[in-house]
C-alpha cells in the first residue's frame, strides 16, 4: 500500500526543510526527500562552508593588522587540513540540527532521489531500494548545480565548481577565478587572505554587476589593495592543461590577447536549475527555470515549486520564504510572495549588503529619489576597529520621503542590512530613520547619520526656497 501524504517536500535545502517544518507545524502530515545530505547546497557546498572559510580569511587579515597595532604573534602558519576539519564539523553540526528538527516535527525524511509521476505519487530511488509514496501536494525545491559555459578546451582541463572547490587538499600557489559575481568575488577573498596570487576575470564591465555601481567600484578598489587582479569586460577565449599547470586565454575590452598562467581554475558563472524531479511533468517553465505564480503555484495542480528551481534571486533566504508561501498555500491559505524587501548578501572583506532598489533601477523606473551617503571615515566605531572604508547610502522617494532603497560597504554590514529592511519592510521614511536613537559608538549609527544629514538637507533647502 503506498503512502500518502498530505504535502511531500522534494529537496532538503533551506526552502524544503522549511517547508517541511512548517507544513507539520500546520499540522499536515509531511514528507522530505533529500537525495544527499540535508541542508542541501547552501549547508553543505555553498553558504556555510564558504563562510566559514571567509572567518578563516578574516581571521588572517586581523593578525596581519594587528602587527601593525603592536600586537605580533610571529610568523603566520596556514593549515588548510585544519581549517577543512573545522568546516566539516560546522557543516555536521548543523546537519544534524536540521535532522532533530524534522524528527521532533514528525516529519518523514527519505534519502534518496524523489520523481514525480503524472498521478501525484512520488518515487524515491536510494542506493538499496525503490519506493513509492503520494502527496495531495506537491513542493518542487530542488535546487541548482553550478552552470559550465560552452568554453573551447574546459571539457579537457581540470577545474573547481563552488561544488568541489571545498575539497581542495593543499592551498594553491594561483587560482583564476571564471566569474565576478557574488561567488567569484567570495572566493577571490578566501584565497588571496591564503596568500594564493589571484586573478578573477569577468565578461560584464564591473565585478558584481547586479549591485549598485559604487559598491562595485568599493569592491574593486578593496580587492585589488589586496593584490587581487580583476579583468572586467574580458571574454575567456580557451583553456588548456600542461601538466596540472592551467592556461587561460582571455580578450580584453581593447580586443588584446591576455594569458594567465594558473595551479587552480574555479567557474563561477552561475547556477542553472536541477529538475530532473520533475522531467515527466508538462510543467511550464520560463527560460530554464520553473514557471510559478506569486503563490509559487506551477501550471500544474497541487504541485508548487520554490527555491532555485524558479530562478529570481536563488538566495537561501528567499528560498526560505517562498517555502512557506506555498505551504500556506498547499494548506489551503492564500498566501503571496512579497520580494519588494529582500536582502542581499556579499561576504567579501569588506562586505556588500544591499536591499530594496539600487539607485540605478529606481531611475530606471522613471522615480524621482533622492540619495545621501555617510561615509564610515565619519564614524567613531568604524575608524576604532580599523575599518575605516565603507559607506550606508540610503535611496529614497523625493516626494513622500519613503525609504526604498540601501546600500551598504563596510565591516559586518551584512549583520547591519536588517536595520534598513526593517524600516522598508514598514515604508518608514527618511524622517523617521533620522528620528530613531541608535546605540553609539556602533556602525549601524551610520544608517541613522545618513538619514539625519538627508533631513537636514531637506530643510536647509526649504529655507532657502522660503527665503527667496
Amino acid at each position: 500500500m503506498v503512502k500518502t501524504y498530505d504535502i511531500v517536500v522534494i529537496g532538503g535545502g533551506p526552502g524544503g526543510y522549511t517547508a517541511a517544518l512548517h507544513a507539520a507545524e500546520l499540522g499536515q502530515k509531511t514528507a522530505l526527500i533529500e537525495a544527499d545530505f540535508l541542508g542541501g547546497t547552501c549547508l553543505n557546498r555553498g553558504c556555510i562552508p564558504s563562510k566559514t572559510y571567509l572567518k578563516h580569511a578574516e581571521i588572517i587579515e586581523q593578525i596581519e593588522k594587528g602587527k601593525e597595532w603592536g600586537i605580533d604573534s610571529g610568523p603566520l602558519q596556514l593549515s588548510l587540513s585544519k581549517m577543512k576539519n573545522r568546516k566539516d564539523d560546522v557543516v555536521k553540526r548543523l546537519r544534524n540540527g536540521i535532522a532533530f528538527l524534522l524528527k521532533k516535527g514528525k516529519v518523514d525524511a527519505y534519502n534518496g532521489y524523489g520523481t514525480v509521476l503524472p498521478d501525484g505519487k512520488v518515487m524515491i530511488q536510494s542506493a538499496s531500494k525503490e519506493e513509492t509514496i503520494k502527496g495531495n501536494k506537491i513542493i518542487i525545491a530542488t535546487g541548482s548545480v553550478p552552470a559550465v559555459p560552452p568554453i573551447s578546451g574546459l571539457e579537457t582541463v581540470s577545474y573547481e565548481t563552488s561544488d568541489t572547490v571545498f575539497d581542495l587538499e593543499e592551498i594553491p600557489k594561483s587560482v583564476v577565478i571564471i566569474g565576478g559575481g557574488v561567488i567569484g568575488v567570495e572566493f577571490a577573498t578566501i584565497f588571496a587572505a591564503l596568500q594564493a596570487e589571484v586573478s578573477i576575470i569577468e565578461a560584464s564591465d564591473k565585478i558584481i554587476p547586479t549591485e549598485d555601481i559604487e559598491a562595485s567600484k568599493f569592491l574593486t578598489s578593496s580587492l585589488k589593495k589586496k593584490g587581487i587582479t580583476i579583468h572586467t569586460n574580458a571574454k575567456v577565449q580557451r583553456v588548456e592543461e600542461t601538466e596540472g599547470t592551467k592556461l587561460v586565454v582571455c580578450e580584453d575590452e581593447k580586443g588584446n590577447e591576455q594569458k594567465l598562467h594558473t595551479d587552480i581554475l574555479i567557474v563561477c558563472t552561475g547556477r542553472r536549475p536541477n529538475l530532473s524531479a520533475v522531467s515527466g511533468l508538462p510543467l511550464e517553465t520560463n527560460g530554464p527555470f520553473l514557471q510559478v505564480n506569486s503563490q509559487m503555484e506551477t501550471s500544474m495542480t497541487n504541485v508548487y515549486a520554490i527555491g532555485d528551481v524558479i530562478g529570481g534571486w536563488q538566495l537561501a533566504h528567499a528560498a526560505s520564504a517562498e517555502g512557506i508561501v506555498a505551504v500556506n498555500n498547499a494548506s489551503g491559505g492564500k498566501d503571496y510572495i512579497d520580494y519588494k524587501v529582500m536582502p542581499r548578501c556579499i561576504y567579501t572583506l569588506p562586505e556588500i549588503a544591499s536591499v530594496g532598489l539600487s539607485e540605478a533601477a529606481a531611475k530606471a523606473q522613471g522615480m524621482d529619489v533622492k540619495i545621501e551617503t555617510f561615509n564610515f571615515g565619519g564614524s567613531g566605531k568604524a575608524i576604532s576597529a580599523g575599518q575605516p572604508e565603507g559607506f550606508t547610502k540610503i535611496i529614497y522617494e523625493a516626494r513622500f520621503g519613503e525609504i526604498i532603497g540601501v546600500v551598504m560597504a563596510g565591516g559586518n554590514v551584512t549583520e547591519l542590512i536588517a536595520n534598513a529592511s526593517a524600516f522598508m519592510y514598514l515604508e518608514g521614511t527618511i524622517e523617521e530613520a533620522a528620528s530613531m536613537i541608535h546605540p553609539h559608538p556602533t556602525i549601524s549609527e551610520t544608517f541613522y547619520e545618513a538619514a539625519l544629514n538627508a533631513v537636514y538637507k531637506s530643510k536647509a533647502n526649504k529655507e532657502i526656497h522660503s527665503a527667496i
